[in-house]
């Protein structure tokens, strides 16, 4: 997958290897990388507000509205999909549901006026699978990245208690996402 952000003649593609510890983080433009059938792995900042008394409500889209442009630049450049990531608030590594990106999901398809598939998660064999051979054109929004500690590699437990990541898991989450 390619992973990139923002608007496509500002945007940054670092390619990632086959192995499953070393990320390659050597930045091109977007529009120098031939994205034609290929997958597309982009980390966005999907971290919009939400309504206090209905976190499913966004109360503004302008991070979503952000993302469109190298959404669609690699859309129009025939890549076989656009896998997305992001986070939403600060859940501390655990699924906390007000947090979840299905609401995000739901107003990025209004937005680009195209079906978005959100998966329940960002990483594990389901969504590899999810992710693998996608139809040409699919949008995929992955679950929030931050409901899992390897991401940050902190969080707080079940006590309240200051938690590291174990180094041997973030690499299986790293090498998760780069499939």
């Amino acid at each position: 997958r390619r992973r990139t952000g923002g608007h496509p003649s500002t945007a940054r593609a670092r390619h990632s290897s086959n192995s499953a510890m070393a990320l390659n983080l050597n930045k091109l433009k977007l529009d120098s990388v031939d994205v034609a059938g290929k997958r597309v792995f982009i980390r966005v900042d999907f971290n919009v507000p939400q309504d206090k008394a209905d976190p499913t409500i966004i109360t503004n889209t302008a991070r979503i509205e952000g993302a469109l442009p190298s959404i669609k630049y690699c859309l129009e450049k025939g890549a076989k999909s656009v896998v997305l990531a992001s986070h939403l608030g600060r859940p501390d590594g655990k699924k906390v549901d007000k947090f979840t990106l299905a609401p995000v999901a739901k107003a990025l398809e209004k937005l680009i006026a195209k079906p978005v598939t959100f998966l329940t998660n960002c990483c594990g064999d389901e969504v590899e699978a999810a992710c693998a051979d996608p139809a040409p054109g699919s949008v995929i929004l992955l679950e929030n990245v931050r409901f899992h500690l390897e991401e940050e590699g902190k969080g707080v437990d079940a006590a309240g208690e200051k938690v590291k990541a174990d180094k041997d898991k973030v690499a299986a989450f790293r090498a998760s996402l780069c499939k």
